[in-house]
């Protein structure tokens, strides 16, 4: 199968996927046999059917503040949903265009949106092999946006990103998205375990290195930029 290459080139993102991998102590041949395996229940899926050139994207997270913002997103031409936020944004009465999901808490959503034609970016990662063959045959196969953290391979794509939150942002700039906002984000939320709030870190970092490569401001970043410890963009 081919590899469809969208987003960072892998020699740009390798160096930050192996700082990744130190800081939690993830098992880099876990995260490709996972890929793998997603290759083997995915197809390639066709970027031409999908552009957000010239549109403001929603990069909708799914914080407890979502309940009480999700309103913003109708200034947007688009919403891109990162887990469960896809639940809220139709709860609301607001379309989805993209989901962006790891399997680990809503599946029949993203089943459904694949169903009514909705693209999901499916990632796979060392530790949910077993959702990856379980659910993803039951999905809409040529709305399965199949992704990776690794080396992009036999049409698993790798945009960039970490989390199903910055992954989407990641998403949305390598589908040519010619602003993003952000709603329903908490990088301080301190209902989360000490892991996510781990993650949370990088989620923000990778925000911010986004934001240098598109020279854009994101304003959820505004007041905290010199507190993040920048990524350098990588030059290899």
């Amino acid at each position: 199968m081919p590899t469809v290459d969208i987003g960072l080139s892998f020699d740009t993102w390798e160096p930050i996927y192996e700082s990744i991998l130190a800081a939690f102590g993830y098992d880099r041949t876990a995260d490709q046999q996972a890929r793998d395996i997603l290759a083997t229940v995915s197809s390639p899926y066709s970027f031409d059917q999908l552009r957000f050139s010239g549109d403001t994207v929603a990069i909708v997270g799914a914080a407890p503040c979502l309940d009480e913002t999700v309103e913003h997103v109708e200034s947007a031409d688009r919403i891109i949903a990162a887990s469960t936020a896809a639940d809220t944004i139709r709860t609301a009465g607001y379309d989805v265009d993209l989901m962006v999901t790891d399997l680990d808490k809503n599946p029949i959503t993203a089943r459904t949106l694949t169903h009514e034609g909705t693209p999901v970016a499916v990632h796979a990662h060392g530790d949910n092999v077993d959702a990856i063959r379980n659910l993803v045959p039951t999905f809409a196969g040529d709305a399965v946006i199949p992704t990776t953290q690794a080396a992009p391979s036999n049409g698993v794509s790798n945009p960039g990103g970490f989390t199903d939150g910055d992954r989407a942002a990641f998403l949305a700039d390598a589908l040519h998205a010619e602003s993003l906002q952000f709603v329903g984000w908490d990088f301080d939320d301190t209902t989360v375990t000490e892991q996510k709030s781990a993650k949370l870190v990088w989620a923000e970092r990778l925000l911010e290195l986004l934001e240098r490569r598109r020279g854009e401001k994101f304003a959820i970043l505004d007041n905290r930029r010199g507190a993040i410890e920048t990524i350098p963009i990588p030059t290899r």
